[in-house]
């Protein structure tokens, strides 16, 4: 599975981004389908703590899934987005399934 990482607002460095794949690839065990996965890592220019945004688009055959956090750490943000993206999968494959039954 393709993984295309954009960081917008700052320069992500090479830890964060095997992070980010590293966690995107423990997907496929959710779904067997996975097309690719955008995820974009942007920084809001605020006085608040949670300035980091976290955003993750999934593309499987005849839809996407895409998951928005925003935290105080990437890794946060990351690790919460893949958590919500494991349930969307789960859901995603069961209807698949249950449409190839009827």
């Amino acid at each position: 599975m393709k993984v295309f990482t954009q960081s917008v607002n700052f320069t992500a460095d090479k830890s964060l981004i095997d992070y980010v794949e590293k966690k995107i690839a423990g997907l496929e065990k959710f779904h067997d389908k996975i097309v690719d996965a955008e995820v974009f890592l942007k920084v809001q220019n605020t006085s608040e703590k949670e300035n980091k945004i976290t955003e993750i688009k999934i593309n499987i055959p005849g839809s996407e899934i895409v998951v928005k956090k925003q935290n105080k750490t990437f890794e946060e943000g990351v690790n919460i987005a893949i958590d919500s993206l494991k349930r969307s999968l789960k859901k995603a494959k069961e209807k698949q399934r249950s449409s190839l039954v009827e």
